[in-house]
């Protein structure tokens, strides 16, 4: 077995609205298609799977999926699944009412220390921080995804 990297990816942000609105978006499907996904399946109950799916996304137009068990669902604090398959990873939401809004703090953890679960870190890292900014704008100005043209 590989040696797990110790550090976890960490994204921090405020956002201007409830802790159970922002758990109610990033619990369901439609939540995260109208920011970030396309075709997302949540069954959001600890051993409920989630499914992301990327239909052309970006600039680079790509498809993918990714996913796995919902692990903790405690609305509206914390929201944390496993997913990933050639490296699995813990992700985490951790959400507190603050300042008139909600501290979103996300962790990611338990990449294994090789070349493409570091390189996997990496890209996982620019993604959520991508993530919880279009979390942030969807949320606060009803900002929705607009995939680019082919």
């Amino acid at each position: 077995m590989d040696e797990i990297i110790q550090e976890k990816i960490r994204q921090e942000t405020f956002i201007k609205a409830s802790p159970e609105k922002v758990y109610d978006t990033i619990t369901t499907g439609e939540g995260w298609n109208a920011f970030f996904t396309s075709e997302t399946e949540i069954d959001a109950r600890p051993g409920g799977k989630i499914t992301f799916r990327w239909k052309d996304w970006g600039p680079n137009f790509y498809t993918t999926s990714a996913g796995g068990p919902v692990l903790k669902a405690d609305r509206p604090n914390k929201f944390s699944f496993r997913w990933g398959t050639e490296c699995p990873s813990v992700v985490s939401f951790e959400l507190t009412k603050r300042y008139g809004g909600t501290v979103v703090k996300l962790t990611e953890m338990g990449y294994p220390n090789t070349s493409q679960g570091r390189a996997s870190m990496l890209d996982c890292a620019s993604g959520w921080g991508e993530a919880i900014t279009l979390l942030k704008f969807y949320l606060e100005h009803g900002i929705i995804y607009t995939p680019p043209e082919k």
